[in-house]
């Protein structure tokens, strides 16, 4: 028993989420890329989790640095949602923005800005599952989030 990936993923697709931007910094080089599984995890302390592709670079710069940050993107980000799914050698040069308190880059067009300290690597198939605790926020209230849903790109109406 069982589905297949196709399957899978095109189940998957039918749940709408938020896109963010997942970036971290090792030795003064910046990495980053889109995620689409993340969620809170816990109040006190508060904590998130972002699931991370073991074959992604940034997998093992996350585990290395011991810090990253979630840019969750706003409503007119999408170019920033795919620019860091590309395979672009520096996705940075193409991008505003500064260093957190954490060392992680932080891009100034997200909607809000996490910064966390990394407090549990667990398995989850050809993921990892990266716990994070935040340690900064920063929120702006100037759009709506952008949604992925159905392979697509959507803001609320």
């Amino acid at each position: 028993m069982g589905i297949n990936e196709a399957e899978f993923r095109y189940a998957l697709s039918h749940f709408a989420s938020g896109v963010t931007v997942v970036t971290t910094s090792v030795g003064g080089v910046h990495y980053g890329l889109t995620v689409s599984s993340f969620c809170s995890l816990s109040l006190n302390p508060p904590l998130i989790l972002v699931c991370i592709d073991q074959r992604a670079q940034s997998h093992a710069m996350i585990r290395d640095a011991g810090v990253f940050a979630v840019n969750i993107l706003a409503e007119d980000s999408a170019w920033l949602s795919q620019l860091f799914a590309s395979r672009e050698p520096d996705k940075f040069e193409k991008v505003d923005y500064r260093l957190g308190q954490t060392g992680a880059p932080l891009l100034c067009a997200a909607l809000t800005r996490l910064e966390c300290r990394l407090v549990d690597q667990l398995p989850g198939g050809d993921h990892s599952i990266f716990v994070g605790e935040v340690i900064a926020s920063e929120v702006e209230e100037r759009a709506g989030p952008l949604l992925y849903y159905r392979r697509g790109y959507h803001r609320l109406a």
